[in-house]
């Protein structure tokens, strides 16, 4: 059975409101990643940016595997010790890293130094996400936020290339 990528994104985007996740949550990172670069963004350039990112099937598929995986790590429903390895997000796991890298991948190699800066820093809700709290498991939702603001910030930096200051011949 093939699924219609309509109802693929309505899933995607229900998942990431039900945990905590909002629309502009994640492009207020992609104006964090972007406001120093393009003079003209706002907030709402940013959202559609997110929007248009959410409409791409790898996204979906993402989002939604990611996501349950983090659910049925909360429900303890994993086996050892895969079950340890998400509740603490150990950190030589990887695999959160990988899922996120395929968002990432859609909008070029620009996306990947977006995303490794962001996930370094952890800024808005990426913050909150990352937090342990011994009771929701984040491992891959916090890698998935900051891949989609990634993306959504190479989408915006290759539809507003910067002018070179100078060329030396």
């Amino acid at each position: 059975m093939v699924f219609e990528t309509t109802a693929l994104e309505q899933k995607a985007r229900e998942l990431l409101e039900e945990r905590g996740v909002t629309i502009r949550d994640i492009a207020e990172l992609v104006f964090f990643l972007q406001k120093d670069y393009i003079d003209t963004l706002d907030i709402e350039l940013c959202i559609h940016s997110v929007n248009r990112v959410l409409t791409k099937r790898e996204v979906h598929n993402a989002i939604i595997t990611g996501i349950q995986l983090d659910l049925l790590a909360e429900q303890k429903r994993l086996d050892y010790p895969l079950q340890n390895i998400l509740e603490e997000d150990e950190g030589l796991y990887g695999i959160d890293e990988i899922m996120a890298l395929s968002i990432v991948n859609v909008y070029g190699s620009i996306g990947f130094t977006n995303y490794g800066y962001i996930d370094k820093v952890k800024p808005g809700i990426l913050k909150k996400l990352n937090e342990h709290d011994g009771i929701h498991v984040h491992t891959f939702l916090d890698d998935l936020v900051g891949a989609i603001a990634a993306a959504a910030a190479s989408r915006l930096a290759h539809e507003h290339p910067r002018k070179l200051d100078s060329i030396v011949k």
